[in-house]
């Protein structure tokens, strides 16, 4: 039963449209039907211009995250297993968010305000990883999908020191290799039309 809440409160706190509703709220636009209809920060801030609503879709999405794996370790016995599942669904439907036919963010944020709680070395090395992509291809989407990359690739390299900074520790590494790879799964499947598009660009 334990799993089951945690599940559904992750799922809840990421289906909030955050993008959706401030951009409804600010300017009338519906995100889905503007610039990419991608539900997330850089396309609110790409449609409206404004660094401000860009940012404030940021750190609403990231607290998603945190309040996904906070609120579970909060009601229950601390359990990385637990706090990982509910922080897993909320990237998943703030991926393909239920209220807005299946259409979302790709979950960056989400899984960073999770990761900042649970595995915060994951996110420290995902931050890494996009900091040194990015300063060589100077593209976005290209430093997003390397550094889920690597920061997989990272996990599964040197899982014994990532287990050091998981909170609460897990009780099996698998727990930690599932989570990890669920999670940069998600993330890098809503990635894959940028890079698509990026490819396709580099062959016109």
């Amino acid at each position: 039963m334990e799993y089951l809440i945690s599940a559904i409160i992750g799922y809840l706190l990421g289906s909030i449209p955050s993008g959706y509703i401030v951009l409804k709220k600010s300017k009338g636009i519906d995100i889905t039907n503007a610039g990419t209809g991608n539900v997330g920060a850089m396309n609110s801030y790409e449609v409206t211009n404004s660094k401000f609503i860009g940012i404030v879709v940021l750190l609403i999405d990231f607290v998603k995250g945190m309040l996904s794996a906070g609120i579970v370790l909060y009601i229950f016995e601390p359990s990385f297993f637990a706090a990982s599942l509910s922080v897993l669904f909320a990237i998943f439907s703030h991926c393909f968010n239920p209220w807005l036919n299946f259409k979302g963010g790709r979950g960056l944020a989400t899984a960073a305000g999770g990761c900042s709680i649970i595995l915060p070395i994951l996110l420290i090395a995902w931050i890494i990883f996009y900091i040194l992509t990015y300063l060589l291809k100077k593209d976005i989407h290209v430093a997003n999908i390397f550094a889920t990359i690597f920061s997989l690739i990272f996990i599964f390299i040197f899982y014994e020191f990532a287990i050091k900074f998981a909170y609460p520790k897990p009780v099996l590494v698998n727990e930690l290799i599932l989570f990890t790879s669920a999670g940069l799964l998600i993330i890098f499947i809503k990635h894959i039309e940028p890079l698509r598009e990026i490819i396709s660009n580099k062959n016109k």
